[in-house]
């Protein structure tokens, strides 16, 4: 098997600046996320030159350069664009496993008959096919594609490709800190352990796969066999995403907006997104509640259903603790539905409860309504702001979720 990958560097960071792209050539990095521990995130070449490094306690990167840029970051703006490139690399029949935003693994032999016989053309093409310039590379694992990608130049014409034979002896010259994006878990422990690793002085690759295995379990634990399996060559199989259509439901937000204000906000972006003609009575496993701030940058959270459901009832009740997390004023909250389930059927009950009954007439009645008129032929009045002297503040419509 031969797994491809594209990076793209600093991506995060990039989506971040939007339309000052000129800061990169400065020193900048990603701002910590708010209410999180305080490390930097991305950072650009002009930092890099100080010593500032992906990971760093801010406080240390300060002091290093104190003419650093802080960028707050936005997530939302990131997965929006790097949710674009992976459809874009889809349309091409690759089948995507998404890393974070910017690294992408996908298998390569099926694409072989479609885009040239060998894995270079292929990851042309791919590279070709979003907007952004990436690395490439590929190898027998999803770690040596990553590493491939990583050694690569970003304008080089022929990708770099490692072949089984070659993929541990590729492996051993590398240099330990390949490891900090790759290992599960927290990011916080994966830089531990890799800074371990170095002050014991295992600098290499080769160097970690050379310790015996029940040293590694012995010090490091389940993490350390991990990070040992990496740089040995091994690796798990690629798990590619389902294609899926996207759910989203967004919503701008008064100055200032709180409290009840946030809590109608939420209901009626539940209401919209269960109401979405493109969910075709599909159930809801995972969501993601997304802000922009008003300060700027943005804000996200995600919530995985214990079952899936569609119940507006049950969705509130996820969300809800999660809207109470918000770090700042948002001028824009948005929902989006990462993951669907199968259609809700109709279960049988031992008991004849004439409510139950009655609300599936009603569900039902508001199907063949909205077929027949649209989506909007069914609404009701949503109270916002009661007490506001603009009566078009005071309530909203929202679809009639029965």
């Amino acid at each position: 098997m031969i797994v491809g990958s594209l990076l793209i560097p600093r991506f995060s960071l990039i989506a971040a600046l939007g339309d000052r792209r000129e800061m990169l050539a400065e020193p900048a990095v990603l701002a910590p996320d708010p209410g999180a521990e305080q490390l930097i995130g991305e950072t650009s070449g002009a930092a890099e030159a100080y010593g500032v490094r992906p990971g760093m306690v801010l406080s240390e990167a300060l002091a290093r350069c104190p003419r650093l840029s802080l960028i707050p970051p936005d997530p939302g703006r990131a997965e929006l664009l790097w949710e674009r490139s992976l459809q874009a690399l889809e349309g091409i029949g690759a089948e995507v496993e998404p890393a974070r935003p910017g690294e992408v693994f996908f298998a390569i032999g099926g694409l072989l008959g479609l885009w040239g016989l060998e894995p270079e053309g292929v990851l042309n093409k791919a590279a070709r096919s979003i907007d952004s310039p990436a690395r490439a590379g590929a190898g027998p694992t999803r770690f040596c594609a990553y590493a491939a990608a990583s050694t690569s130049r970003v304008r080089r014409r022929r990708p770099l490709v490692i072949s089984a034979a070659l993929a541990r002896s590729f492996l051993q010259p590398l240099e330990i800190g390949l490891l900090r994006n790759r290992l599960p878990g927290p990011r916080q422990a994966a830089l531990r352990l890799v800074e371990t690793l170095e002050r014991l002085g295992v600098a290499t690759l080769g160097d970690l796969a050379g310790l015996p295995r029940v040293a590694v379990a012995d010090r490091f634990g389940g993490l350390g066999l991990r990070a040992h399996d990496l740089a040995c060559g091994s690796d798990h199989p690629l798990r590619p995403r389902r294609p899926h259509e996207e759910l989203l439901a967004a919503l701008g937000l008064p100055e200032a907006a709180y409290g009840t204000q946030l809590d109608r906000a939420l209901e009626l972006l539940v209401e919209r997104l269960v109401a979405d003609p493109r969910r075709r009575g599909r159930t809801i496993r995972s969501l993601r509640l997304e802000a922009q701030l008003a300060g700027g940058g943005g804000w996200q959270a995600k919530v995985p259903m214990r079952s899936a459901t569609a119940a507006p009832e049950r969705l509130l009740l996820a969300l809800g603790p999660k809207l109470a997390q918000l770090p700042a004023p948002a001028s824009t909250l948005a929902l989006r539905a990462l993951e669907l389930g199968p259609e809700g059927a109709a279960q049988l009950s031992l008991a004849d409860e004439r409510g139950d009954r009655r609300r599936e007439q009603l569900s039902e009645a508001t199907r063949q309504a909205r077929a027949a008129a649209g989506r909007d032929a069914l609404l009701r009045v949503v109270e916002v702001e009661v007490d506001s002297r603009i009566p078009e503040r005071r309530a909203m419509l929202v679809p009639h979720s029965s």
